[in-house]
């Protein structure tokens, strides 16, 4: 009987869709033959996912679930199309499977995949995407998640477009009321629009601002060749005080301020002061669904002209 090697169980996995302990036990049964694997697979359902699995699932949506105002899970699950992100379904699954972040102690999707299932125990998480893949018929990827605990304050989300983009933030305050609460839903509500890189200025990296500092630097006396170092200096010190408030959110123009110029950290400290408060804004996550996949262009003359050739 031929060794089943972890190579063999990766090679299985790729190739058929079906969980990592499956693949091993198929494998196993099959004493180390890949192909009579594959038929073991096959033959009981578990690689219903095989030929999927090189399609490219760039759609789907994103999932925040609150607990207790403390615990936030966000998740983003995608599809191959627009509409089974809209299916019942499927939108019921990738609820379970945010609920399950809430008490996920994996630190990453690989960990959180081979965690039993909290719905069914008997199986995987793994084993429980493949089984969704075979019923709803597209390719289907636990792409990110991540869990936002707060319990010197709260936690706040909002949902854009149905859930093509899903925001949570972070708020450090010793007091909670409604209008604390529409204020960092507001917030919220500018990440998702105006999309921040980070919180503050103080998250920004020295790495950054020292690329930064490279590129404007060379670009300044590109424009100005007779300028001397201070004036450039102050040319590319004043470009990346710009720079960053456009990517910190804390440092951004708030975008529901009436007089157009107010900051979001200004906003927080209005807030704070009108309700007697102690406010941070602590964190924020941001996912946008399919955000960095690169999508297929689907040319349907072409394809249709592909088929009519056969």
């Amino acid at each position: 009987m031929a060794e089943v090697t972890a190579a063999m169980v990766k090679g299985l996995r790729e190739s058929t869709g079906a969980g990592m302990m499956d693949c091993k036990k198929a494998l196993t049964e099959a004493e180390g033959d890949m192909e009579k694997a594959i038929e073991v697979l096959r033959e009981k359902g578990l690689a219903a996912a095989a030929k999927k699995a090189g399609r490219i699932a760039a759609e789907g949506i994103t999932k925040v679930v609150i607990v207790d105002n403390i615990t936030a899970a966000i998740v983003e699950i995608n599809s191959e199309t627009d509409f089974v992100a809209k299916n019942a379904d499927f939108n019921a699954y990738v609820d379970a499977v945010a609920l399950q972040v809430i008490d996920t102690k994996a630190a990453s999707v690989e960990e959180f995949l081979s965690e039993p299932w909290a719905k069914d125990t008997s199986k995987t998480v793994e084993q429980e995407l493949s089984s969704q893949i075979a019923f709803i018929g597209e390719k289907l990827s636990i792409r990110r998640f991540e869990k936002v605990t707060e319990e010197n304050g709260f936690v706040a989300s909002y949902m854009h477009m149905g859930g093509k983009i899903g925001v949570v933030i972070d708020v450090v305050t010793d007091v909670i009321n409604d209008e604390i609460k529409e204020m960092a839903k507001n917030i919220a509500m500018q990440v998702a629009a105006i999309k921040p890189l980070y919180t503050s200025d103080a998250e920004v990296d020295a790495e950054f601002i020292e690329k930064e500092t490279e590129i404007l630097t060379a670009a300044a006396k590109n424009e100005k060749p007779d300028a001397n170092d201070k004036i450039i200096e102050g040319m590319v010190k004043g470009r990346i005080n710009k720079e960053l408030k456009e990517i910190c959110l804390l440092d951004q123009v708030y975008v529901r301020a009436e007089d157009g110029k107010q900051s979001v950290s200004a906003y927080v400290k209005e807030v704070a002061k009108a309700n007697s408060a102690n406010i941070t804004i602590k964190k924020f996550v941001r996912f946008e669904t399919g955000e960095g996949i690169a999508k297929k262009e689907e040319n349907f003359a072409e394809e249709v002209a592909k088929q009519v050739s056969k």
